[in-house]
């Protein structure tokens, strides 16, 4: 089953074109790595499928419909951000419930259950009721990740997952990632750990300027790059 389907995506911000043309399939329990230098359109690429931003033309299709024809198309996915985006003023287990309660109108105990759930999954029952002023960055993305997860999204977008975490504590967040992945949860992670996109991805598609560079598995992108402008950014980020 084509989880997403994109086709002929193309968005701007003033006169700046940001997305150019993207065409892009994602079939069901695939896990699909983004790449690229900044300012490619990867981050604007995730939310305009979330609906974030809206697109000035082409379509995007979600499990086969069309996205604008669709009443909460948005629900069959989740997404995790680079600065976690938690509530400051709620505990661990109130991030991670609020959503099902407030959207899903789910009974609270149900709601409880799953959360506490989520958290042992993603290693943090422990800190269930601990501030996330009182948590560490790591442990504040594993939070975000059980909290997309209550809304049990049939397609998980993350952007920059550990781009805003001390490199000590990169780890603990791509282990819980490869656990999803494990689970054949569809998966489009925009990221910038070369080494994790190779291990952990069937696909991976490189954009540059707006553009689908190249979209191929991932021993071909890291060891025969289709093009120079890819095997110059690789050089730069492995070296």
């Amino acid at each position: 089953m084509k989880m997403i389907e994109l086709k002929n995506i193309s968005k701007k911000f003033g006169e700046l074109t940001v997305l150019k043309d993207i065409s892009l399939t994602v079939k069901q329990g695939e896990v699909l790595s983004i790449i690229g230098p900044s300012g490619s359109g990867k981050s604007t690429l995730l939310r305009c499928l979330i609906g974030l931003e809206t697109i000035d033309s082409g379509k995007i299709f979600i499990e086969e419909k069309e996205a604008d024809t669709v009443n909460n198309i948005s629900s069959k996915l989740g997404m995790v951000f680079q600065n976690f985006n938690l509530f400051p003023h709620k505990t661990v287990l109130e991030n991670v419930i609020e959503a099902p309660l407030v959207v899903g109108k789910i009974k609270k105990t149900d709601v409880i259950k799953t959360a506490e759930n989520l958290l042992s999954k993603v290693g943090l029952l422990d800190k269930k009721n601990s501030y996330p002023s009182q948590i560490s960055g790591g442990q504040k993305q594993r939070v975000a990740i059980a909290r997309a997860l209550a809304m049990k999204p049939d397609i998980l977008l993350f952007d920059e997952p550990t781009s805003s975490l001390d490199p000590e504590l990169v780890g603990e967040v791509l282990t819980v990632i490869k656990d999803l992945a494990r689970e054949k949860i569809t998966l489009l992670i925009v990221t910038h750990e070369m080494g994790f996109a190779r291990e952990v991805s069937d696909r991976v598609v490189f954009m540059d300027l707006g553009k689908i560079i190249a979209n191929t598995t991932p021993d071909k992108m890291f060891e025969l790059p289709e093009n120079e402008r890819i095997e110059a950014f690789l050089n730069k980020i492995l070296s």
